[in-house]
């Protein structure tokens, strides 16, 4: 008799949490909107996949509907975030930075296109990017301490984060545009254009990508090697806060001939500060639950690991339940807060 009056009092104690449990996971459903929107790149970029994924796990977690918003860029969207009119945005770490400190405290080397958006918080930090100079296959140049003097593509008018790049890769060497040969080039596409058709003898372009392959199928392309010394990282970072070095494998790509250092930043998954604790404890979580299902969606995933998520080496601070959400995790420590309290101090 005991024993099945005890067992029956387990029972209704059981039953009794998970009615509590159903009706607070009812309570927080509520709170959530039909949908929400991730900003992003047009259709056929790397950043639009990644927005596609997320949202494709982050709707599969119901009951709020992730949906994906493509804009000409990123500088046409970043305001549309900090605004509250989208909720959420994938932009890379650069820009960012740029952005969050605004063009009245940040200029780098007098530029700064970008438009202000101090209400952006980070979200998650995803999956890095890595750029590099790159050269014919048959260049005597070997790294970035050899491209002095040489013709070198550059103003990129119409891709402003290309001019960056390569200005962050001329500093790694203790190098200015006044080193080089400047070659005008309008976009990233056509500085390897100009690189394959004798034009310049040094552009720039990602790793992986299909430009690289087609240039390497017509003339035979490799990456230049830029300065991963404790020296070359500081040059780095002290020209344009965001970017870091990273070394590639031999052969891990194409035009990665040997072990190659090359440029890196990473992409932010970001919202604004307004943006609802729940809306924000809910997507991460659909992410951090369903982070298997992500790299198959697109190679890009292969590095978004929940590991990556926090860090102290990021350039705008996390939205407060990103924040808890992490703790929670255990993936927050003291570095991070530190970080965190600078940032704020920026834009409050």
């Amino acid at each position: 008799m005991t024993d099945s009056k005890s067992l029956i009092d387990f029972l209704v104690s059981v039953t009794a949490a998970a009615i509590i449990l159903a009706g607070w996971d009812a309570a927080q459903a509520q709170k959530l909107p039909a949908s929400t929107t991730i900003g992003t790149n047009p259709a056929g970029t790397a950043f639009y996949a990644v927005s596609a994924g997320l949202a494709k796990v982050i709707s599969g977690a119901g009951p709020m509907q992730s949906i994906v918003q493509p804009y000409t860029g990123s500088s046409t969207f970043m305001p549309l975030l900090d605004s509250g009119e989208i909720d959420f945005g994938i932009v890379n770490a650069v820009e960012m930075n740029l952005g969050y400190q605004g063009p009245a405290r940040l200029k780098i080397s007098g530029k700064n296109p970008l438009p202000h958006v101090p209400n952006t918080r980070l979200i998650m930090r995803g999956s890095p990017l890595s750029v590099s100079l790159v050269v014919r296959k048959d260049s005597p140049m070997k790294t970035v301490h050899d491209v002095k003097g040489k013709r070198v593509t550059g103003e990129y008018p119409a891709n402003i984060a290309i001019w960056y790049h390569v200005y962050t890769e001329l500093a790694n060497a203790g190098f200015t545009w006044d080193d080089v040969k400047v070659v005008p080039v309008p976009a990233v596409n056509d500085g390897v254009d100009a690189l394959v058709q004798g034009r310049a003898d040094v552009s720039n372009h990602a790793i992986g990508v299909a430009k690289i392959k087609e240039a390497d199928a017509a003339v035979g392309v490799r990456f230049l090697s830029l300065d991963c010394s404790a020296q070359g990282d500081a040059r780095v970072r002290n020209a344009v806060p965001g970017y870091y070095l990273t070394t590639l494998k031999a052969g891990s790509s194409t035009g990665i001939v040997g072990d190659t250092c090359v440029l890196a930043y990473d992409i932010y998954m970001v919202g604004h500060k307004g943006l609802s604790n729940e809306v924000v404890t809910h997507s991460l979580k659909a992410i951090w639950d369903n982070i298997d299902k992500l790299p198959p969606l697109n190679p890009q995933f292969q590095e978004w690991t929940r590991e990556r998520a926090a860090s102290a080496d990021v350039t705008i601070p996390y939205h407060p339940a990103a924040v808890q959400f992490y703790k929670e995790k255990s993936l927050w420590n003291v570095k991070m807060d530190e970080t965190q309290k600078r940032l704020l101090a920026i834009n409050p």
